[in-house]
């Protein structure tokens, strides 16, 4: 499945809570109804994003996908501001 997303917030190499963090605060900062890529390297934001779409009223978590780049794993997180 392909997303269409509105902007791209790169964590690339920041550990958790970071990626969390950075995204909520860019996600706040987006019109409702705009979708952020989030691109991290940190294997625990998949966990991370899931729990918090669960809790929080103002996202809903999109898709999640992993990715190789350069030998590495990227994990993409599609996140849709709702509120």
């Amino acid at each position: 499945m392909t997303v269409h997303f509105d902007e791209t917030l790169d964590v690339k190499g920041a550990k958790c809570p970071m990626p969390l963090v950075k995204t909520r605060k860019t996600i706040n900062s987006l019109p409702v109804g705009n979708v952020l890529q989030v691109i991290a390297t940190d294997r625990g934001s998949v966990a991370d994003f899931q729990g918090w779409a669960k809790t929080a009223k103002n996202v809903e978590l999109l898709e999640q996908e992993t990715v190789s780049e350069n030998g590495a794993d990227l994990y993409l997180h599609y996140v849709k501001r709702t509120a």
